[in-house]
């Protein structure tokens, strides 16, 4: 049987050609190591651009280490940390954020994944109590965890709030291209509320590379030391630099976010008049969340490779990747209408 595509995550998913050729046309020459080099020259001054950022671009491996670095760079050592109970650094980065920064993160639940002012708001009775850790930063993830988008209001409302009450924002950019896709904007307009951010490479083309992207001046002098203490320092940059430049070129980053969006939606819609299949958030990304009737889960994983996200209540997430295909999606779908027409024990 043909290898099936996987629903599982767009970490998945292969590297984009354009990357893998960008990759190999750096690699030619001696070039001077850690980032002293043209290819990083040429590609931090573009995501500058492109971000219309005042401070700086570093290139890190991966998007935990770009986390921790953008927060480093908002908190001090008595600080805390403001976020969604489902938000990444909460839950899928083994407790890096406490483990190497020393902070405490202040979990929100939130529904649909998105903080809003006042649930930051709640966050900030403890000020002022040297017994408590103090609040100093706020993390938002856009998308978020449950692939829902801020809009650029929501995300003005924050910045805005955070700038009164004197809380750095960060916002967690993992599938910061497939935001500004759905919402058909520029980077610029997602980075203004911010004052540090990530953007995303691997989970949309990349091969493994993160841009930590500084958008005040004053907080970018510190950045190439605590990247070095970190690890996270590449000796050949090059290589991290040259998948950005591919990615960057006629904003292929947005091409390979705007399909990922396309076939998640295809996904959503192909599945929504199925009988035992609940579509759970609005699908304004590259992620599906579907409740699943248990009684004919398990046999569709045996045919599919996808998470349970939550086994208690049946729910499954389901990504697409810029390489997912019309095909993959429409067969994936046969298959859920098929088990769901056979539930084991019928």
């Amino acid at each position: 049987m043909a290898e099936r595509k996987s629903f599982g995550s767009d970490n998945h998913a292969v590297t984009h050609e354009a990357v893998l050729r960008a990759v190999v046309d750096a690699n030619h020459g001696d070039a001077v190591a850690y980032g002293d080099d043209e290819w990083t020259r040429r590609a931090t001054s573009e995501l500058r651009r492109a971000f219309r950022a005042d401070g700086d671009v570093f290139l890190v491996f991966n998007g935990s280490a770009a986390n921790i670095l953008g927060l480093s760079l908002l908190l001090r050592r008595h600080e805390a940390v403001i976020c969604a109970e489902s938000a990444h650094i909460n839950t899928d980065e083994c407790g890096a954020a406490e483990q190497i920064l020393g902070t405490k993160l202040l979990t929100v639940p939130a529904l649909d994944g998105k903080l809003t002012p006042e649930m930051i708001a709640a966050q900030l009775s403890a000020r002022g109590d040297d017994h408590r850790a103090q609040p100093g930063a706020v993390v938002i993830t856009q998308t978020t965890e449950l692939g829902t988008c801020y809009t650029l209001e929501e995300l003005r409302k924050i910045g805005e709030f955070c700038r009164a009450s004197d809380l750095g924002l960060y916002i967690d950019g993992a599938r910061l291209a497939n935001a500004a896709a759905f919402l058909d904007c520029s980077l610029a307009d997602l980075a203004e509320c911010a004052d540090v951010l990530s953007f995303g490479g691997t989970k949309n083309g990349g091969m493994g590379a993160e841009a930590v992207i500084v958008m005040r001046h004053e907080l970018a002098a510190d950045v190439p030391y605590l990247r070095k203490q970190q690890l996270q320092l590449a000796s050949k940059m090059r290589y991290l630099a040259a998948q950005f430049l591919a990615l960057t070129e006629d904003e292929l980053w947005r091409r390979n976010a705007s399909h990922a969006n396309a076939m998640a939606r295809r996904l959503a819609d192909g599945v929504r008049d199925i009988p035992g299949v609940d579509v759970r958030y609005p699908v304004q990304s590259d992620a599906v969340f579907a409740g699943v009737d248990p009684r004919f889960l398990k046999d569709l994983q045996r045919e599919w490779f996808f998470y349970v996200w939550d086994e208690q209540a049946s729910v499954v997430r389901w990504m697409t990747a810029f390489d997912t295909t019309e095909a993959d999606v429409d067969q994936f779908v046969a298959s859920i209408r098929s088990a769901a027409g056979h539930p084991s024990g019928e």
